[in-house]
């Protein structure tokens, strides 16, 4: 099956024939499938934000092709807005995007705009807030009465009411607390089971990347680190921690008890797993 997004040799060169000329991403090539749960982590400054603008077409590249269900996304130019119903893209903090007098209508912005109207608006409309969990009797409310966790919510139903191909989420959880956070991600977890879409995930909390996605794209230094399955990746936690990333905390202690001589595999990135191999150490003698 062809990749949902082929991402070939791309560059994107800000200050090109200044003094201040940097590429913030450097031939960079991978894909993405359908229906996959991607995440994306790096440092600041490693290029996430400038690759995932490139993904809906709200940068160009400098060289180098994104394509979309095999075809390049700049082929016709003037139906680049047709790319960005298709794929969503929520940027950190989009509570301060929304500007309608209620709930419902910042839901119903993006699907109007696409021409959707009456009865399949109003199905878009519910149906996103239900996933999002926004009640029925929030629906009529000015978003600004909202907690910063609800407007949220409010900003990413308004995306997933596009029904986009993909929905990349960038620090979608910043600045929540700890509930917040978890309840935000189960949403999204709900909606990627439900819908089968395919999700990018932008985040720097490793422990969120781990718990939640099929594959992982480490970036740094405007090129690609390294790529594989969060065991692949994490598997490689000493490199990780050597570039400056962190890992999972429970990776963290899988490899400080592997440095003490305790037979563990350092690429365990659940509790889970962690607790099931030192349970199997103990059966076996290994443990106190």
């Amino acid at each position: 099956m062809e990749p949902i997004l082929q991402i070939k040799n791309l560059t994107h060169t800000y200050g090109i024939g200044t003094p201040f000329q940097r590429s913030a991403v450097e031939d960079m090539s991978f894909d993405v499938h359908e229906g996959e749960f991607l995440g994306i982590i790096g440092h600041t400054g490693s290029g996430k934000s400038t690759l995932i603008q490139h993904l809906n077409g709200l940068l160009k590249p400098t060289a180098g092709q994104v394509l979309l269900a095999g075809k390049d996304i700049w082929a016709e130019p003037k139906k680049i807005r047709d790319v960005r119903f298709r794929v969503g893209l929520v940027f950190q903090y989009p509570e301060y995007q929304l500007f309608e007098e209620t709930v419902y209508k910042d839901i119903a912005f993006g699907p109007a705009n696409m021409g959707k109207t009456g009865d399949e608006l109003d199905r878009c409309v519910r149906e996103a807030a239900r996933l999002v969990g926004i009640r029925d009797d929030q629906l009529d409310k000015s978003p600004f009465e909202l907690s910063g966790g609800q407007k949220r919510r409010v900003a990413l139903a308004g995306v997933m009411a596009m029904e986009p191909d993909v929905l990349i989420l960038d620090e979608p959880t910043a600045g929540l607390d700890p509930a917040g956070r978890e309840n935000l991600m189960a949403n999204i977890r709900d909606y990627h089971r439900n819908k089968h879409k395919t999700i990018i995930l932008v985040s720097h909390s490793m422990d969120e990347i781990a718990q939640n996605v099929d594959r992982i794209l480490v970036l740094k230094g405007a090129h690609i680190l390294m790529s594989g399955t969060p065991a692949e990746v994490f598997a490689r936690g000493g490199e990780l921690m050597a570039a400056g990333l962190d890992v999972p905390q429970v990776t963290r202690v899988a490899i400080a008890l592997k440095q003490r001589g305790l037979d563990i595999d350092p690429a365990v990135y659940t509790v889970e797993a962690l607790e099931a191999q030192l349970l199997a150490l103990r059966k076996g003698g290994a443990v106190c």
